[in-house]
Parts: structure tokens; sequence; C-alpha cells
């Protein structure tokens, strides 16, 4: 590593401790509990707190799949190398295993000494077999005869019949057998197991009066195993369900075909090592154990659950919810409304146009593409795409513009991960309707987000260009908080052009106008910015950086704020996720804030404030600063150079940075408080940008309240600020 702790002057800064980073992993987890911790929140409403019990345990199995499997292969083939907290790949699992039985205890415990009880106080209860009314057993009976039992294949595990192979995810109820053959005193047992089909609702709404009854698929095939079973005598039957290594191993340069590559590996998914193995609590201990030695998984990857396995059948409540009081109030972004009754290309011209979604609506960018598939005017559009919705409105725009005789070139990222299915389906789409289809490139994600729409106007051609900082994904677009940018200047279509070009060529442009370009450009540009207000401090005038983002991994950019610290640099960080960086440290990291938004929407836009002697710099990305987003993905930055759009921007910074509601403050040793809300006006900066967005009415409304951030020239006393911990 590059020693990014040196004064430009040549001279040595204060020395920091070895222990300067938190561990990824750690940190991710921390997140999760921050999450998990609105569920255990009593002011948010019943069904909404469900849902994020459900979220955590979404988040979970996503992380062991990725993250865990990835830590797992690096053990197996030897690696040792410490990260940079200084933990071993062993360590790291070790430290993971204990937080995660202990997070996996407390949803459970959230699950059902919180949230059952205040279900069933509105009416909304889950039914055990013993707990049927003869109606709905004789119902119940009835929808497994003629919905489930033709559906399910039992399958045997004897002498004869080898152990299945078990699908990624799925749950499945292990049955004992009892045959002549064995009997309790036998180490080993004959068992069969059935998967629980996820082609029906797991949870079935039962006829009840005055109430809203459920009964899981499991409890349903379990009161009918003799149906299943006839002739044999079972015993009990405990649910299961594993987890193995979703992590895509693919070797890009010997990959001729990349999409028949990614297809193959994607087959493969649901096959790789069992990593997690998650068990009902009074599991016959014979059975686990044989269960165990099928799998071949260890004693801390084995998770003891009290409660019905796989608590995302839990959004079901969510989904069919039909009770508006028992989630938040609906929020529907006004419509897009054209100063002057203007087409949408005339008010481009007039002034660059922002977005912040979903407080605004997602159609002008749906629009957008649109209208330029249909305009005879238009030549050609360019886009990439990350993440698409199931029935994308962009994709059946371009397709139709391909179709008209225009240039079309979309870039569709093939490894976006667990969205590789989908976007093959579109890429093949588009590429049969005439498009220009680029499948990703190799060596490299590209994460960018950016149309280009060229088109002949009457003083010429003109580049149309849209930026932002979030998928073009019309349904994520209503609950992921995200920016975003149209505007014909010229420079700005001048640099999208060469992005393009850059994407389906070979050469790179050497220079650029506004736009700013990862894996080669973005991580020096960022410094430069950094370097400006370490400068600025250490002569003694006011210096403030602002970074709202993801997550913030990279070393050396941590690195780098923390010199920016020890210049008297104010620095605040709104960070949702992933934080490596330990603020508040003494002769580290005093100036440095951090503080964690977890609301109704999920945080996603990525803004990056520089002070510049008072000559503000406003940036907006696509990029969080990680390693593999500086140095291994195709993420634009852009600037904000249209003053009132500054200034909303900058608004959005402030309102999120005084809330009271939603936000954590991350202590040094990597948890999180609640802010303390003694004698401050209560603040949810969700639900204040909802109301704001509302009363504009339009979406280039002159509320451009003048704030401007001025730097404190010391910096602010350390406090425990009190609340319960993240």
């Amino acid at each position: 590593m590059k020693d990014a702790r040196k004064k430009k002057s040549g001279g040595q800064e204060p020395p920091v401790p070895q222990s300067r980073f938190i561990n990824r992993e750690l940190s991710w987890l921390a997140f999760n509990e921050r999450v998990l911790e609105e569920a255990r929140d009593k002011q948010n409403p019943l069904l909404e707190r469900v849902r994020f019990l459900a979220i955590t345990c979404s988040n979970l199995d996503e992380f062991f799949m990725i993250r865990v499997a990835s830590l797992k292969d690096l053990v197996n083939a030897g690696y040792d190398r410490p990260d940079p907290a200084g933990m071993t790949p062993l360590q790291q699992l070790d430290a993971i295993s204990a937080q995660t039985h202990q997070m996996v205890r407390v949803q459970y415990s959230t699950f059902s000494r919180s949230l059952l009880p205040a279900m069933a106080r509105e009416g909304i209860v889950l039914v055990e077999p013993g707990q049927l009314s003869d109606m709905q057993h004789d119902f119940v009976s009835r929808y497994f005869l003629s919905t489930i039992y033709p559906i399910l294949t039992p399958m045997a595990i004897d002498a004869a019949r080898p152990f299945p192979l078990i699908a990624n995810r799925s749950l499945n109820l292990c049955v004992s057998v009892e045959t002549p053959g064995n009997h309790e005193a036998d180490p080993d047992h004959d068992f069969a197991i059935v998967q629980v089909p996820s082609v029906v609702p797991r949870l079935l709404a039962l006829p009840s009066d005055g109430l809203q009854a459920f009964i899981l698929l499991e409890d349903v095939i379990r009161m009918h195993l003799d149906t299943l079973f006839s002739g044999v005598a079972i015993g009990q039957a405990w649910c299961f369900r594993i987890m193995r290594n979703a992590d895509l191993d693919l070797d890009e340069e010997d990959a001729s075909d990349l999409l028949e590559e990614i297809e193959k590996s994607l087959k493969m998914r649901q096959w790789g090592q069992v990593i997690r193995l998650e068990v009902e609590e009074d599991m016959d201990a014979h059975l686990k154990d044989q269960l165990v030695g099928l799998l071949s998984i260890g004693e801390e990857d084995i998770y003891t659950i009290d409660g019905p396995l796989d608590l995302t059948c839990l959004n079901q409540l969510y989904n069919d919810n039909k009770r508006p009081e028992l989630v938040y109030l609906p929020y529907t972004a006004p419509p897009f409304k054209l100063q002057d009754d203007l087409d949408l290309f005339d008010a481009i011209r007039k002034r660059d146009i922002y977005l912040h979604h979903p407080f605004e609506s997602f159609d002008p960018v749906i629009e957008l593409v649109q209208k330029a598939a249909r305009d005879p005017d238009v030549l050609a559009i360019k886009q990439t795409l990350y993440r698409v919705s199931g029935q994308s409105p962009i994709v059946r725009s371009l397709a139709e513009a391909a179709g008209q005789g225009k240039q079309v070139m979309v870039l569709v990222e093939l490894k976006a991960r667990f969205d590789e299915e989908n976007n093959i389906h579109w890429a093949r789409q588009l590429e049969q309707a005439g498009c220009h289809v680029i499948y990703g490139l190799v060596g490299l994600k590209t994460h960018s987000k950016i149309t280009l729409v060229v088109r002949r106007d009457e003083d010429g051609i003109r580049r149309y260009v849209h930026l932002g900082t979030g998928n073009y994904n019309d349904i994520t677009a209503r609950f992921y908080t995200d920016m975003g940018l149209m505007t014909c200047a010229e420079n700005i279509g001048k640099d999208a052009s060469a992005f393009f070009n850059m994407l389906s060529g070979y050469a790179a442009p050497q220079t650029w106008h506004h736009l700013t370009v990862a894996p080669y450009w973005l991580r020096s540009e960022l410094e430069k910015h950094i370097d400006r207000e370490i400068d600025s401090a250490r002569a003694g005038r006011p210096a403030h950086i602002i970074i709202k983002a993801n997550s913030l991994v990279d070393p050396l950019m941590i690195d780098r704020l923390y010199l920016a610290s020890q210049a008297g640099v104010q620095i605040d960080l709104i960070i949702r996720g992933i934080c490596c960086l330990r603020p508040g440290v003494a002769g580290l990291s005093e100036t440095i804030r951090v503080r964690s938004i977890i609301g109704r929407f999920l945080e996603h836009s990525r803004v990056f404030y520089f002070f510049h002697d008072g000559r503000e710099e406003l940036f907006l990305s696509s990029a969080d600063w990680m390693p593999r987003n500086l140095d291994r993905r195709v993420e634009l930055m852009f600037p904000v150079k249209d003053r009132a759009i500054h200034q909303r921007v900058m608004k959005v910074l402030q309102i999120q940075m005084a809330d009271t509601d939603r936000a954590r403050l991350m202590q040094p040793d990597g948890t999180s408080v609640r802010v303390d809300r003694r004698g401050k006006t209560h603040l949810d900066c969700q639900a204040y940008l909802c109301q704001k967005a509302k009363a504009a009415s339009g979406p280039e409304s002159e509320q451009t309240d003048e704030f401007r951030f001025v730097p404190i020239s010391e910096p602010p006393e350390q406090k425990n600020r009190g609340g319960s911990p993240g």
C-alpha cells in the first residue's frame, strides 16, 4: 500500500493505530442489526416491522451465499493474509459465526415475543395444526389433496436410494421412517425428504370469522404425511434449509462466449458447497447428525431455529395487506409537470432537470427513452443497463427504437449479482430487436447509469444526456432514493459520446470535460478534491467534506479522510451500509462524524461535496467508495453545475444530517446509537422530503432555500450521544 499518511512536504503525520479499520463483514452485520432494530421499533406500523424483519433474513441469506462463501473459499485455498482490519479469513469466519448466531436469536425473539403478539392483537394469527377448527381442518385437507399433493415428491433415503442434491435456499422436511430394520436405539435411521414447494404461497389463508388466520405450508404437509407415505410407519418431521456458495467463479479471460459461460455458472449456483444449515430446534438428534454428515458441514455453520425457518415468507402478510393503518401512509410521487407545457426535449434545452426519486416521479426517465424511440428527429440512443424490472418499459422502448431504424447501442451488464438471468433475457430480446448489445466488459462490471440521445434539432445535432445514481428500474425507483440529471450541456454530451465509444471500442479518451470515469480516473480525482480541503485546513481556512454513499470500505480513501481529519477538515459521512472507518478517534478522526439512515426507503444515492474555499463543488455518482467501485468497475461521477439544483441537493444533505428519527450515529467501535432527541425538533428526513415533493407540485419548483455549509474551525466535543445500540 502506498503511504497515504505522508504530508506533501515530506514530513511524517502522527502515527495511527494498527486497528484503524473496521472489518468489512462485521460492519455489514452491524448494518443488518440496524435494519433489525426497525423491526423492534414500535413507532413503525406493525406490518412495516414485519417487513423489516423479513428484509434482515433476506439480507443474511445473500451475505452467506456471497461473503461467507468467499471467505470459505479463501480458507479452503490456504489463504491466511489478514485484511486491512488485521483479521485472517478464518478469524473473520469465527467472528461472523458468533455474531450471526446472536443475530438469528434476536430475529426469532423479535418474531415470537414482539411481532406475533402484536399481530394477534390486530387479528392476524398463525395457527398451528392442533388449533384448527373442524371447518378449518376440512379446508386444509381439501387444499392439500387438490393443490399440494400433486406437486410433492417424497424422496426416501436408505441403502438403495442415496441422499439427493438439495437445492439452495429450498425449505425441506426431514421425515423419520420406522421400518422393521431400524429402531430408536440405532445410530442411523431410514428417513425421507419432502421439499416444501415454492410455487404456492408459504402462508395458507384460512377461513376464519373476524380474523386473518394463516397456517404454514410445511405444517399442512406435516398433517398429511400418512397420505404421502401410505403403508409405511412414519415418525415426526422437522424442517431444514441449506445455504450454498452462490458466488460465481467465472474466468472471463477464458470465456469465449460470456453469455453462455454465465448461463452455465448460474445453473451451478444451485449446487455449490453447503455453507449454512438451518434446522428446527427440536429436531431428532440422530437425524440431525445424519443430515450434518451427509451435507459435510461444520458445527459452527449449524443454526438451530426456534420458530419457522426462512422468515422471508412474512413478506406475504405485507404484500397482501388490506389495512392501511398497519403500513406507512401510501406515497405516490406527484406527476411530472413541465413548465409552460414544453416538450421534454425543449425543457431540457431550457435548463437542466433534476429528479430525486422516489420523492419525485421516475416517469420523466421513462418518457425520455419513449419519446426518443418515437421521435423521427432522434438518430441514436445509447444506454447502460445494470438492473431493470421484469416488465421494463425502458427495454421495450429501446427495442421499439431499433425497430424504427434508429441506432441503438445498449450495454447490458450480465454480471449484476442475482439479476444475471433477468439481464440475459433482456440482452437476447434487445439483440433480436436489432439493438447493438454489449454483454458487459471483460474483467470489469459496468455499474454506471447513463443514457445518451442524439437528436437532429433545428439548429443542428444535439446530445441529450441522463445521468443517475441508481438503476434504470421503474420498480426499485419507487423505494430506492436516487438522484438523476437531464442535460444537453455540450461538454457533457461530448463526454457521453466518448464514454460509449470507450465501451464499444478499444480506445479510452485521454481527457474528459466533466465526467469522471472509474476505474482509471475516479480515484485520483477524489483524492485531488480531498487534498484541496487538506491544504485549506492547513492554511487555517475553512474546509468541509460531505460524502453520502452506501458503503465506505476502500483503505486508501479512508486513510486520506483520516489525513484530512488530522489537518482539521470537518468531515460528515452519511453511509447507509458498510463503513470501515472509525470516527471520533483521538489523533486519527476527531473531526469525522458518520451517520446511517434506515427508513421506509432504501438510501441509495451517492453525493460528494467539497467546500473548496467557498467555491463549493458538488458531484453525483454511481460509485460507492469501495475497491471494487474504484478499481474494478466502470463508474461515473458528474458535477452539479446549475445553482438551483446545487441548492436542492445541498438541502437534502442538510435535512439528512439534521434527522433525529431515522439516523444512527456510528461509534469508534463500529456500533451505532440513535440520535439524542432531547431538546430537538423531531425530524424524519424521508417523511420531510415526501411532504416537500408533494407541496412543490412540479419538478423544477423554485424552492431553493438558501443554505451554505460553513465548516467549523474546531472539532466538536466528543460525547456519548446515548440511545439504544443499533
